[in-house]
């Protein structure tokens, strides 16, 4: 007998321990969860048909962690299915779209757009500094509101070098004004009496996060859907030249202050990181439909599919609530968010009506 220990060379034949990828065994718990709260929502929806599963997802995934926060042990799988899962859903609603139609919404939607886009800006600037808010912290609520939401947040930090607390403040204020949008919103709409067209230019415009947007637009119709998704997308470009315009102030001022930036060296903003690569997959399966490449027969299958991933993405974003992160952001931030979120509606609505949108 050898004195060696026995290497796994000696036992060729010998089965293999299983491997797991440990990131998909950390996602697996808060998947499944998400999963379960979707399939419950869908359930629900077919005796709610006006509200819809993507938006009974939200509410139900917000009434679990507003009663008991699911633990780290879901962290991990919540947080994929809020993004991932729903930048797939996106994706996914390209093969119900032409390039044609995206592009004629896309151009009829600018002028909304923009004036909302400017508006917010304009008002965020003002009156966060009337409020007594600190400059990073109106700039983040501010392309939160007006552009895409955490995605915004997200691009604009390390522009401006907004330290944590703030971005966790605006991001809380974002959320909540999400949430009641998604709830809020298809009333209106109805009470107002949108087509499906106006609503879906109302809610891409007018509400703050990708998934928010779905879920509102959702809840009103599928060609509201498609639409405010087209016009969406084409708001969340605009974080390349705000990005820009920030990058440049900052590098002004430093010059001006002679100070160096907070970060050590200069921010460069790299503009093909700031577009998603979930909107050209979108765009590349509008093409294949557009060419032909999907079957007609297969369209409402997908349609189906896409439902069901964005009921388990915004359960997901329900579950990932953070109350205490609320409680936290104070007063004058969520009356920031909350003027700039009615000014945005109000000037989407009153834009449409000005272009003969409604």
């Amino acid at each position: 007998m050898s004195a060696h220990p026995t290497t796994p060379a000696e036992f060729p034949l010998a089965p293999r321990r299983a491997r797991h990828h440990p990131n998909i065994d950390g996602r697996l718990p808060g998947l499944l969860l998400a999963l379960a709260v979707a399939c419950v929502a869908t359930t629900l929806a077919a005796l709610l048909p006006i509200v819809g599963a993507p938006v009974l997802g939200i509410v139900l995934g917000v009434i679990i962690a507003s009663t008991r926060k699911p633990s780290t042990l879901f962290t991990p799988g919540i947080a994929f299915a809020s993004k991932r899962v729903l930048q797939l859903a996106v994706v996914l609603l390209g093969t119900q779209l032409s390039l044609a139609e995206i592009a004629q919404t896309g151009v009829q939607s600018l002028p909304v757009l923009l004036g909302t886009l400017a508006v917010c800006l304009l008002l965020a600037a003002w009156l966060g500094r009337l409020l007594g808010i600190p400059s990073d912290l109106r700039t983040l609520i501010g392309v939160g509101t007006g552009i895409c939401g955490a995605s915004a947040i997200a691009a604009v930090t390390p522009v401006i070098a907004a330290s944590e607390l703030d971005v966790a403040f605006a991001i809380s204020t974002i959320f909540l004004f999400n949430v009641t949008a998604v709830l809020l919103f298809p009333i209106v709409g109805h009470q107002l009496g949108l087509s499906q067209h106006a609503f879906g230019v109302f809610a891409g415009t007018a509400v703050n996060d990708m998934s928010s947007v779905v879920a509102a637009s959702t809840a009103y119709g599928a060609a509201a859907s498609h639409t405010a998704v087209v016009v969406k997308l084409t708001r969340t470009l605009m974080i390349i030249p705000i990005c820009l315009g920030l990058s440049a102030t900052v590098r002004r001022r430093e010059k001006i202050s002679a100070e160096p930036p907070c970060s050590g060296a200069p921010v460069h903003v790299r503009v093909l990181r700031l577009v998603p690569g979930f909107l050209l997959g979108f765009l590349a399966l509008a093409a294949a439909n557009s060419a032909g490449l999907i079957p007609s027969a297969d369209h409402h299958g997908l349609s189906d599919a896409t439902t069901l991933l964005i009921t388990v993405a915004l359960s997901a974003v329900g579950l990932s609530i953070d109350t205490a992160g609320l409680r936290r952001t104070g007063l004058r931030p969520i009356v920031l968010g909350a003027v700039l979120w009615v000014a945005v509606a109000l000037t989407s609505l009153a834009l449409q009506h000005v272009t003969a949108g409604v």
